[in-house]
């Protein structure tokens, strides 16, 4: 596979929350004593200039910009020393999140599928062979409706890239065109119908997306009747 092409046919989609202690901080979530992981479908894919519908069953949609990595040799058990020979791509992206639509499944102690699962919930940029990067020292971050919003760089993840990658691969077999969105720094918050999302990443690239207009039929269709868990 090409390191620059588009992910199409991408295989499993594993994403990191809390992987940032900031972050985690600003959500009042503990920090971590092992990485939190969650998955989305590939449905959940959207290639840089794509439109992306606003989820109709929400009403906050926030922002989470993270580097994402894919995984180009198969492995089991992969020790975190030689994951970077796994690794055959290194992107930038966003994990959309349904905030309101979370925090209701938390409280609940539900699954998170609803908020992070959603058609276009996983935007992603073309990916740079991972050779050309220090995975270790890469500065990202994003900006909406053309403002700052979110900076991060790779050294201050709590579990870096191999370790990930040591981690996944404890309990998956990875296989090549496996995805892993890493985690998104501090900085988090809503975006809105209209808004242009952009997400750049050193030696990576920047690309872009905008978020569709809301139709008048567009009403959340999530909200709870009360306020019963």
């Amino acid at each position: 596979m090409p390191a620059n092409a588009s992910p199409p046919d991408s295989g499993r989609i594993f994403c990191i929350g809390r992987n940032y202690a900031e972050h985690a901080r600003e959500l009042d979530n503990p920090l971590p004593t092992e990485p939190v992981v969650f998955m989305k479908p590939a449905a959940c894919l959207c290639r840089s200039g794509g439109t992306i519908a606003f989820p109709r069953h929400g009403e906050s949609l926030h922002q989470e910009v993270e580097i994402v990595i894919r995984i180009g040799v198969g492995g089991r058990d992969i020790p975190a020393a030689e994951a970077a020979a796994h690794i055959d791509g290194v992107s930038v992206g966003f994990d959309l999140t349904l905030r309101d639509v979370q925090n209701r499944l938390k409280d609940r102690g539900l699954p998170w599928e609803k908020a992070k699962a959603f058609e276009n919930a996983a935007p992603i940029g073309t990916f740079v062979p991972a050779g050309e990067l220090d995975l270790g020292a890469i500065d990202f971050g994003c900006t909406i409706k053309g403002e700052p919003r979110q900076r991060g760089n790779t050294r201050d993840m709590l579990f870096s890239i191999p370790q990930l990658v040591e981690y996944l691969s404890g309990i998956w077999t990875l296989a090549p065109g496996d995805l892993v969105y890493t985690g998104t720094p501090a900085g988090v918050g809503p975006v809105e119908p209209g808004d242009e999302l952009v997400a750049e990443a050193a030696g990576i690239g920047c690309f872009r997306w905008t978020i569709a207009p809301r139709s008048d039929g567009d009403v959340p269709a999530d909200a709870p009747a009360s306020s019963a868990k």
